[in-house]
């Protein structure tokens, strides 16, 4: 932001200032639905998108990012909550608040940022439809007015939908809720469909405001309210926890922070800067990472970039963080002056705003997609939401990190290989499985690896030049290897080169190398192996080794190009 500063042009405050405001809008009720559905008090979601603003909007790379509570980061703060006394939970929250930002910052100096592409699309849409359809089943309670008990905040889908069940079974519903509730999350949904650019949260909350102040005028039944927000601004403090409860917020925190990350990672690249280059990854981490030790020290709760807000900042015209800064000041004026008006709020009404939130993470069309062009990329993704709905949220994400490092492990162990031939009138080599009419040379295979050859696949390496070499019906002199998509071998798959040579050798065929890249070459001198081939096995192109092939063979081969 500072930089942002130096070079800030006066003509954009106007915009700044008409997006900060349009934004506040949308930050309040957002803050206070998220703190509510996490099991916290209302004010620690707003004192934290205050704090997260300014921080962000002064150390944050990004021009137009918002940062504050998100939906995806609510059932890991439920988790976090649901064994403590109610009274331990801002306490709780805060530090686990600080444990998160300082995860994202240490992640960010030692340049970990990379680590989030390892999340990969299939995991992403599985795993937020999980995280969507269990805030909305732990908001239904008080959609409905259920007693608080029945919120069984921090569980499960499943946990939650069978205290759902058994108290729509017992008739525990307020009727007045319902209609409260449902209306409220009417109005939003249908705003967002047929007049997207209208602030439809704000408009849905405060008719559901008005309409709870008409019927306490005239003395009528009222549905469960929000407390107001207490006077005055939080004060900078250090939460307290005792050692076992910060050992036992450590593996949660670090799940806040590789959610909050990946999020980051993916909106910075949705928001381009005017270069029309990405936030760097390591700067958003330890942004993002500020954002969250502001958060803690203010008695907020876990804050990540906002998929929902920031899209509304960018149509608002925003131009730099001073939206964000001015958002924080509006926001930060309503808790000084007027904190009474949260307690209009019906708390049904603050549900349908959570869950209105969360619709927009339910992701059909991606993930019907990958089911029609991409069948094994979409079993991932289903194993990734059922283990979010089925297991927990924090199982979940172990089961998406695991997912992702698993798909990533099993490409490049069985990657696509090839056997390549001469395509009459086109130039080069090519696949001859796509191209059967393609002519072999005899007594020559010219077989390519589409991955680097290392420890997990260099075993399968070696089998499937094998198979080829028993399919192949002429006998074969020699064998090069296609290596320019070959990026790395290391020590173990070099070891299993040496062996397959020395295989081939007693059976009369040479081994030999094209196109191997530079930086491949020199671990294969480093390992000794170079040496033990010879600067002979290894040639610039495939053409080259093809022509030192046919020079020191007699082979009736006539090729369309002579």
């Amino acid at each position: 932001m500072l930089p942002h500063l130096r070079t800030y042009r006066r003509d954009g405050i106007a915009a700044d200032t008409a997006a900060g405001l349009v934004l506040a809008a949308f930050l309040v009720p957002a803050g206070m639905g998220y703190a509510a559905a996490s099991g916290l008090p209302v004010q620690a979601g707003l004192y934290a998108s205050i704090a997260a603003l300014v921080a962000y909007g002064l150390s944050g790379p990004s021009q137009i990012l918002v940062v504050g509570p998100d939906s995806a980061l609510v059932p890991l703060v439920a988790t976090c909550l649901a064994a403590a006394p109610p009274a331990a939970g801002p306490g709780r929250a805060a530090v686990l608040t600080l444990c998160a930002g300082l995860f994202c910052i240490a992640a960010g100096i030692v340049r970990l940022g990379f680590l989030t592409d390892l999340i990969s699309k299939p995991v992403r849409i599985g795993y937020l439809n999980g995280i969507a359809i269990t805030v909305i089943a732990g908001q239904v309670p008080a959609l409905t007015g259920m007693p608080e008990q029945a919120g069984a905040s921090g569980n499960s889908f499943l946990d939650d939908a069978t205290v759902v069940v058994a108290r729509l079974a017992a008739g525990a519903i307020q009727p007045l809720s319902v209609v409260f509730g449902c209306g409220c999350l009417g109005a939003i949904l249908l705003l967002r469909r047929f007049v997207p650019r209208a602030p439809g949260v704000l408009i849905g909350l405060a008719g559901a405001a008005a309409a709870a102040a008409v019927l306490e005028h005239r003395g009528l039944p009222l549905p469960a309210l929000v407390p107001a927000i207490p006077p005055g601004l939080p004060a900078l403090a250090l939460p307290q926890v005792d050692w076992a409860g910060f050992v036992e917020l450590l593996p949660i925190a670090g799940a806040i922070a590789l959610v909050a990350a990946a999020d980051t990672s993916v909106l910075s690249r949705a928001y381009p800067g005017p270069d029309g280059q990405p936030s760097p990854p390591n700067r958003e981490l330890v942004a993002l990472g500020l954002a969250n030790l502001a958060a803690g020290f203010f008695q907020g709760m876990p804050v990540s970039s906002s998929s929902t807000r920031t899209p509304i900042v960018a149509a608002a015209g925003a131009r730099s963080q001073v939206a964000c800064l001015v958002a924080a000041a509006t926001v930060t004026l309503l808790i000084a002056f007027a904190p009474w008006l949260s307690g209009f709020i019906p708390r049904p009404a603050l549900a349908a705003v959570v869950i209105a939130a969360c619709s927009s993470l339910l992701d059909y069309r991606g993930f019907w997609q990958l089911a029609r062009i991409r069948p094994g990329e979409f079993v991932v993704s289903l194993v990734c939401l059922l283990g979010v709905v089925l297991l927990g949220v924090l199982p979940g994400i172990v089961l998406a990190v695991a997912l992702s490092l698993t798909d990533f492990i099993w490409r490049s162990w069985r990657p696509y290989d090839a056997v390549l031939g001469r395509v009459a009138g086109v130039k080069g080599y090519h696949d001859v499985a796509r191209h059967p009419a393609a002519a072999l040379i005899p007594g020559l295979v010219l077989f390519r690896w589409d991955a680097p050859l290392f420890f997990a696949n260099a075993g399968m390496f070696r089998r499937r030049l094998l198979d080829v070499l028993a399919e192949t019906p002429a006998p074969v002199k020699q064998v090069i290897i296609a290596a320019e998509p070959i990026t790395d071998i290391d020590t173990t798959a070099s070891d299993i080169l040496c062996q397959l040579a020395d295989e081939l050798q007693a059976r009369g065929i040479g081994l030999a190398f094209a196109e191997l890249k530079g930086p491949v070459k020199d671990h294969l001198k480093r390992y000794g192996v170079f040496a033990r081939f010879g600067d002979a096995a290894f040639h610039p192109t495939l053409g080259r080794a093809v022509s030192r092939y046919l020079d020191e063979h007699e082979v009736a081969w006539q090729d369309w190009s002579d």
